[in-house]
């Protein structure tokens, strides 16, 4: 059993380079003129405009390239050099069937990821009807299936509820069963939990997470370029809690964002990410040092497009 509790200043902007969240829902939670509660979105995005607010360690030398080869079609190649990791190379592909299928398109998403392993990351999204959806997720390594899911996703008023099926196989008596339900109990704070339980033939369990996510918008000047995040995460089973602080700043007129962040394991990092203006290219640089374990990790990558 775990708990994870997030606190925003702000929403995050979604402008990582390297990040791999997928587009924002059409039923991404705002504010509601009639005073009513907002949906609290889905639980794989609860904490994700508190996670925006953190740098992502990044390692070696990378770069990305991003082509949009139409209002429906897009794709981004990645090469990633490492002395620590193996190198790979990675092609991701989506295809909408609306160049804006976030707002009003009842039209799945399709997205496709390959490396030079040959590994595959797919994934399908379809609106069945105005409050519920489908999501199917295959992952293989290299030959060998490692997942399959499928998920069925129910969003009311000022709440969320959501199942999700796993890696189900008959001949081993096995499956992976995931619930997940928010509920939004004010404009800026919403509470939830997930249930996972999984049987096998030697084994079986369930384990339960609880999460919150506060958040308050501020319409300064200072509170616009700076924002800041909290996470707070413990677990009963392992025994071990976790508190992380994570900033970021913006400075518009010299195209450059710094994300910064620290966090009760000693852990101390920071990414900067420079425009290259007028070229549409992108320059990061980030390091890391995990004061305990007396490690330090520095990355530099370029994005293009």
């Amino acid at each position: 059993m775990g708990s994870v509790l997030a606190l925003s200043s702000s929403p995050g902007h979604h402008n990582w380079p390297f990040s791999s969240n997928q587009s924002s829902s059409r039923w991404d939670s705002h504010p509601r003129r009639d005073g009513r509660l907002p949906n609290p979105g889905s639980f794989h995005s609860l904490h994700r405009s508190c996670k925006d607010v953190f740098p992502q360690q990044i390692e070696g030398i990378k770069m990305i390239v991003n082509k949009t080869l139409s209002s429906f079609f897009k794709a981004s190649h990645m090469l990633h050099l490492s002395a620590v990791s193996p190198s790979y190379y990675r092609f991701h592909v989506e295809h909408l069937q609306s160049d804006d299928y976030s707002k009003d398109k009842d039209a799945p998403a399709l997205i496709g990821e390959m490396d030079s392993s040959g590994s595959l990351n797919a994934h399908a999204l379809l609106h069945l009807t105005e409050r519920v959806r489908a999501r199917t997720v295959f992952q293989t390594q290299q030959s060998q299936f490692v997942t399959w899911q499928f998920e069925t996703e129910y969003r009311g008023s000022d709440f969320t509820a959501a199942v999700t099926v796993a890696n189900p196989d008959v001949l081993r008596e096995s499956v992976i069963l995931v619930a997940h339900f928010l509920q939004s109990v004010s404009s800026g704070l919403v509470l939830g939990g997930e249930l996972v339980y999984h049987r096998g033939r030697a084994e079986e369990g369930g384990i339960l997470t609880l999460a919150g996510q506060y958040s308050s918008n501020h319409s300064s000047m200072f509170h616009r370029f700076i924002q800041i995040g909290v996470e707070f995460e413990a677990s009963t089973r392992t025994q071990e809690t976790t508190t992380s602080f994570g900033y970021q700043m913006e400075l518009p007129e010299a195209n450059m964002v710094f994300r910064g962040m620290i966090n009760s394991r000693c852990i101390i990092g920071g990414v900067l990410e420079k425009r290259l203006t007028p070229l549409p290219a992108t320059l990061i640089m980030g390091a890391f040092v995990n004061h305990r374990g007396d490690k330090l990790q520095v990355g530099l990558g370029v994005t293009v497009g």
